[in-house]
């Protein structure tokens, strides 16, 4: 079954992937482009973004737009996810959300909308980085006992939060296949005379700069040896296409919150 998508964010980096991988799906159907009302390009064909006209003009009323489709992807920022949810929920639409940077009091929104529409959330929609989830739980079960923890992300200059979804995601795989709170044993910079690692720690360490796409990697270090998970990110396509995999999930889905696991059947 085609599904029709509505894309927030249409003109920034991630909304313009969105729009060329909706437009080479044979599954879905672009059928809105959602962008601030200040923007340069409402009005203007969401398709010339990406070099190919498709005649669904850019528009700037949410409830208008989102009328058109039967999902909503945002990948924009929590305030405009918050706003768009209002909207979703109004009129009964599903909504796959890839923004980041929720704090606990705006997850718990996001799972009390759950409780009216379905929705797709995730730290991560590309289908190798939720592979690495499923790995990192199976390892860190393994390598529970003598070795030190630590994650590494890298992303561009123009990313907001830190360390990133994905990144805190690793470590709540980690720490829940363990048996550790991450919120306790997490630790995110050091810098002077830090002392001795301790053993429970759960370390993250943050680089920003030019055009890195995403970089991931967990180090599971013991003594004379080290295993190493990663996925590196080369263009954001990837996540677009984990996106709109989740609209298509959520076709004929009743109310409730998932997850790319759910998705993907890793569950």
């Amino acid at each position: 079954m085609t599904v029709k998508v509505a894309i927030a964010g249409a003109s920034g980096r991630m909304g313009r992937m969105l729009i060329e991988a909706t437009l080479q799906s044979p599954d879905a159907v672009l059928a809105a482009a959602i962008d601030r009302p200040d923007s340069a390009f409402i009005g203007r064909d969401a398709g010339e973004l990406v070099g190919n006209a498709c005649g669904v003009l850019i528009g700037s009323d949410v409830e208008t737009e989102l009328a058109k489709a039967d999902c909503l992807i945002d990948f924009t920022r929590p305030e405009g996810t918050f706003a768009h949810l209002q909207v979703a929920q109004k009129l009964g639409r599903a909504i796959v959300i890839g923004t980041t940077g929720f704090d606990a009091d705006g997850k718990a929104r996001i799972a009390a909308a759950a409780a009216n529409i379905p929705v797709v959330f995730a730290a991560n929609m590309a289908v190798g980085v939720n592979a690495v989830f499923k790995l990192l739980e199976v390892a860190a079960k393994m390598l529970s006992t003598g070795y030190d923890i630590e994650i590494f992300e890298a992303h561009h200059r123009f990313k907001v939060d830190a360390p990133s979804g994905t990144a805190l995601r690793m470590g709540e795989v980690v720490a829940d296949a363990i048996g550790r709170d991450l919120r306790q044993h997490a630790v995110y910079g050091r810098e002077g005379h830090t002392g001795e690692r301790d053993a429970e720690t759960i370390g993250f360490a943050t680089v920003r700069g030019g055009d890195i796409v995403g970089d991931h990697t967990v180090m599971f270090c013991g003594l004379g040896e080290r295993v190493e998970i990663s996925h590196k990110g080369g263009s954001r396509m990837p996540y677009a296409i984990g996106a709109l995999r989740a609209a298509a999930f959520l076709q004929g889905k009743g109310k409730g919150l998932y997850d790319m696991q759910d998705v993907l059947g890793l569950r």
